[in-house]
């Protein structure tokens, strides 16, 4: 029964640009590996992201998820950095007043392709979707995101 329990990850960027990426899962010794694939994937530094394995303060007690670490979590953190990268690329296309597909990903930053000098960082767009700017219709604010999965 355990092992066919979901799993979840949350990772949250903070309005400072920090991050916290919280596991369902205990500890399993890959903890800097998880805070480095956020970090490759994000263009952050791999300091900027706590890992809290088997975070209660997150998902709480006696929810049924599993605990037991699992080879599936780095790419349910990479399903969770790919929707924080999406809801910041369209944050990014209303601070830039461009579309959205029209900006370039490189090395954390969204970038005008006609003025390269034009970015904003995953820390400049935590900052705008915690209430520094006019967010997107039918957008949330906060930039986070949560992946559940079964493995």
């Amino acid at each position: 029964m355990a092992n066919e329990a979901y799993r979840a990850v949350f990772l949250r960027v903070h309005p400072t640009g920090k991050m916290v990426l919280s596991l369902t899962t205990e500890p399993d010794g890959k903890e800097a590996q998880y805070a480095r694939l956020v970090a490759d994937e994000l263009g952050v530094p791999a300091l900027d992201v706590k890992v809290v394995p088997a975070d209660l303060d997150r998902f709480g007690e006696g929810h049924g998820y599993n605990t037991s670490p699992s080879e599936s979590t780095p790419a349910a953190i990479e399903r969770a950095t790919e929707k924080i990268r999406a809801k910041a690329r369209q944050l990014a296309g209303v601070a830039l007043q461009a579309p959205a597909d029209s900006l370039s990903w490189d090395n954390g930053a969204f970038a005008l392709e006609s003025e390269p000098g034009e970015v904003r960082t995953i820390a400049d767009l935590a900052l705008y979707a915690h209430g520094t700017g006019a967010l997107p219709p039918g957008v949330e604010g906060g930039l986070d995101a949560q992946t559940v999965y079964r493995g």
